[in-house]
């Protein structure tokens, strides 16, 4: 089935939307984006999403072009012409098309390019690395200062990525002056003594909206939360580490640079973990 996307108030087959070869988001990296999950048909922590985009766009001097009802409304319909039950919504914002190459922004007034698309990905939340683990390396940490905002500029994520394949790994850790920041498309975790470790918000993490709510969740379970920078050598001596995000909920880290996190394999933190944001963020979706 050909996918039905969406380009600047249009919905159009994949093959026949276009953009500029001028637009700012392709030679300046100038836009940001969200990724929303979708389970059962439904959005997930779909507010939040909101949020956060009109927050990076207001962080670049860029305005929201949509309301709130208008991209559900965007969201909901491309659900439905592409068939999507479970699988993911990625939205992208940029500065527009100013008609030529310019380090100065267009004129006020330009309209911005706003693209979504769906992806498929049934049986998302079954995901079978739940059961087994992920194995992370640690790479320096290279990105811009303002990794709050989330733009498109996603370059040395994905070369980070890349080096952890190529070490046999499945993921990568940044870490700046001796502390991990994030991992490539993700926040980080190690648990302690039953005690859930993450880094505190700042410009220097993505504040994401799966950490957000799976901590607020925790919470309320009782569990012992420590908003702080953690190191490698403390993940490695952790009793248990995981990540967060939107497409991967929570999925358990079993191995730090070729050593094992805990018995090496995914701990009950973690399990329990993955299945209170499941279950709770289901109850909220839309």
């Amino acid at each position: 089935m050909t996918r039905t996307v969406y380009l600047n108030g249009e919905y159009l087959p994949e093959a026949e939307a276009k953009v500029s070869i001028f637009d700012r988001g392709f030679v300046m990296a100038d836009g940001v984006y969200e990724v929303t999950s979708v389970l059962q048909g439904k959005l997930l922590d779909f507010p939040g999403h909101l949020k956060r985009l009109t927050r990076s766009l207001s962080e670049l001097g860029m305005g929201n072009p949509l309301s709130d009802d208008e991209w559900l409304a965007i969201h909901r319909k491309l659900l439905e012409l592409n068939d999507v039950r479970d699988g993911m919504i990625y939205l992208q914002v940029t500065r527009g098309n100013p008609g030529d190459r310019d380090f100065a922004f267009p004129p006020e007034g330009t309209p911005q390019t706003v693209v979504l698309f769906t992806q498929a990905k049934p049986g998302l939340a079954d995901n079978p690395v739940a059961k087994t683990g992920m194995r992370v390396i640690s790479v320096p940490d290279l990105r811009w200062a303002r990794r709050d905002i989330k733009t498109v500029q996603l370059l040395y994520p994905s070369l980070a990525k890349m080096e952890a394949k190529k070490q046999g790994a499945d993921d990568a850790w940044l870490v700046e002056d001796g502390f991990v920041t994030e991992g490539t498309s993700n926040n980080t975790y190690i648990v302690k003594d039953g005690k859930i470790i993450t880094r505190d918000l700042s410009t220097d993490i993505l504040h994401g909206i799966t950490r957000g709510s799976l901590l607020r969740y925790a919470a309320e379970a009782q569990m012992q939360i420590e908003e702080r920078p953690f190191t490698i050598e403390e993940a490695k001596q952790a009793d248990e580490a995981f990540f967060t995000s939107a497409s991967a909920f929570v999925l358990p880290v079993v191995e730090v640079d070729g050593a094992k996190v805990g018995t090496g394999t995914p701990g009950p933190v973690a399990t329990r973990l993955r299945e209170l944001y499941l279950e709770e963020s289901l109850k909220s979706a839309i």
